[in-house]
């Protein structure tokens, strides 16, 4: 009864006629996001946390929201129209979905695209809207040993399944739990790292870091590139699917919510990964797996689902732990943190109305999606023949006033550009930048949960083994890292990786 007394409680949050004007908002910008490849939902974020600051904490998470999973349907649109992946997590769909374009069904893939979408983000919700109490509860047993060892682990998580190599993986976070820690101790009052800088005295702000590693730095990155697109010219042809179509659809989209809602919770790239599990299973469990790769439904049909499912199941450890699983998750809790709301399971219990008032609107949210994305595709088409090289100094523009506008610094400004110079160089030696925001985000609140522990326990790191919860996280995090290190599975993984 409890489950129902709150979601009606988000409903009223999220049907007020401007939190549904910021869903829209954001599921819109989302969703161009999605189509334009080149930005992405964590360098837009990045560059709208500045807008956010004059609204209300539940109106601006509900935005922010809206243009990730929004980000996640507006990906597929250029999958299959273009072959180009607008989003991460559209990678998959290329493989098939342009394949069935060529043939005259770019509508049916579209249709099923959206339709998958739907399913998948619906039962995600209900999945937070079920799993968020008993979490919130579990989660409020736990002590500052146990919030610190859950740290851990989850760091550990994102180095594991970030791409790339783990060394890297591993050094991008202690990079980000490094700079976490400059700026004065709030206990010691000593200045740390700060070379004097005053501006650094109060530590490296969010936004400037955000911005710069993956707004100016994915800009950078993609001007470099040369613009090579593959719009196909036929008609896009009905958009909803026949009877035929949704029978081989309906065990994808199944299987596929269901991976991706798993795979979406673990630290690291759990939602990126889900589309390729899901197509995997799905040409394992083929009778003709040679179908794949020339216009197979099922190869459009899983992936999208287990992509929309992984992408609002992130939000489980974020809204009950308040331990970000992936870098849009970091940048939630940093518009978390600027708006004054402390991410954790305090948040069910201080802030019912944000709490549930994005469950809610993650309903309306993907409605809206559904109708954004197949009434517009005529538009979303001749969006994709703008050249780049027109679009990037306005976003780059666009991002330096809304630095500027936060503390009317110049000096945010700079920072931001150097940290958009230190990204694309981390980006040119193959050092991934999530891992480092992660360990950038959590590392304040790593700290002060160490030095609660040992208060605690007079100084003594045996706390940390003795406590079973603690210990046993803490097992989990080594055992998966060495795990990592075996050459045997890391040999597997870069092949995982690769295909």
């Amino acid at each position: 009864m409890d489950l129902f007394n709150h979601l009606a409680l988000g409903f009223g949050v999220a049907f007020t006629l401007k939190n549904i004007g910021l869903c829209f908002v954001g599921c819109m910008v989302g969703t161009l996001v999605g189509v334009l490849p080149g930005v992405g939902p964590i360098a837009t974020i990045a560059m709208l946390l500045p807008i956010t600051f004059g609204l209300e904490p539940v109106g601006a998470l509900i935005m922010l929201a809206g243009i990730y999973y929004g980000a996640q349907y507006g990906g597929s649109t250029t999958a299959i129209l273009v072959n180009i992946p607008g989003e991460a997590t559209a990678v998959v769909t290329t493989l098939d979905g342009h394949q069935m374009a060529k043939q005259g069904r770019a509508g049916i893939a579209l249709g099923i695209a959206a339709i998958g979408s739907f399913f998948a983000g619906c039962v995600a919700t209900i999945f937070i809207a079920a799993l968020g109490q008993p979490l919130t509860k579990l989660a409020q047993l736990f002590g500052p040993a146990e919030y610190f060892s859950l740290m851990v682990m989850g760091l550990v998580f994102s180095t594991v399944l970030a791409r790339g190599s783990i060394f890297k993986a591993i050094l991008m976070v202690l990079l980000g739990l490094l700079l976490a820690t400059v700026g004065t101790d709030l206990e010691t009052g000593q200045e740390r790292m700060t070379m004097g800088i005053q501006s650094l005295s109060d530590g490296i702000d969010f936004t400037p870091l955000a911005m710069g590693i993956f707004g100016f730095a994915e800009i950078v990155r993609n001007l470099e590139n040369p613009e090579a697109r593959d719009v196909v010219r036929g008609k896009i042809g009905r958009l909803l699917p026949g009877w035929a179509d949704i029978k081989q659809s309906i065990a994808p989209v199944l299987r596929g919510t269901f991976i991706g809602g798993i795979l979406g919770i673990l630290p690291g790239n759990g939602a990126v990964l889900g589309p390729f599990a899901s197509y995997t299973v799905e040409k394992k469990l083929a009778k003709d797996p040679s179908r794949f790769g020339k216009g197979a439904i099922e190869g459009v049909a899983g992936p999208e689902s287990a992509n929309n499912a992984g992408a609002q199941t992130a939000f489980i450890p974020l809204l009950t732990l308040g331990i970000p699983p992936n870098a849009v998750m970091a940048l939630m809790v940093g518009a978390m943190t600027i708006h004054g709301i402390i991410p954790g399971p305090q948040v069910m219990t201080k802030n019912p109305d944000l709490f549930w008032g994005m469950i809610a609107s993650m309903w309306i949210g993907n409605l809206m999606l559904v109708i954004i994305n197949l009434p517009m595709v005529g538009m979303w088409v001749k969006l994709l023949k703008v050249p780049y090289r027109l679009m990037f100094p306005a976003i780059g523009i666009f991002c330096c006033i809304g630095i500027y506008s936060i503390n009317n610094s110049a000096e945010d400004v700079m920072f931001a550009a150097f940290f958009g110079l230190c990204g694309y160089v981390l980006l040119k030696f193959g050092f991934e930048p999530a891992p480092m925001l992660l360990g950038f985000v959590l590392g304040k609140l790593m700290e002060e949960k160490l030095r609660q522990a040992l208060i605690l326990s007079r100084g003594s790191f045996t706390t940390f083994i003795e406590r079973p919860v603690s210990a046993g996280l803490l097992i989990v995090a080594a055992a998966m890292l060495c795990l990592a290190l075996l050459p045997t599975f890391s040999k597997r993984r870069e092949e995982v990786f690769t295909e």
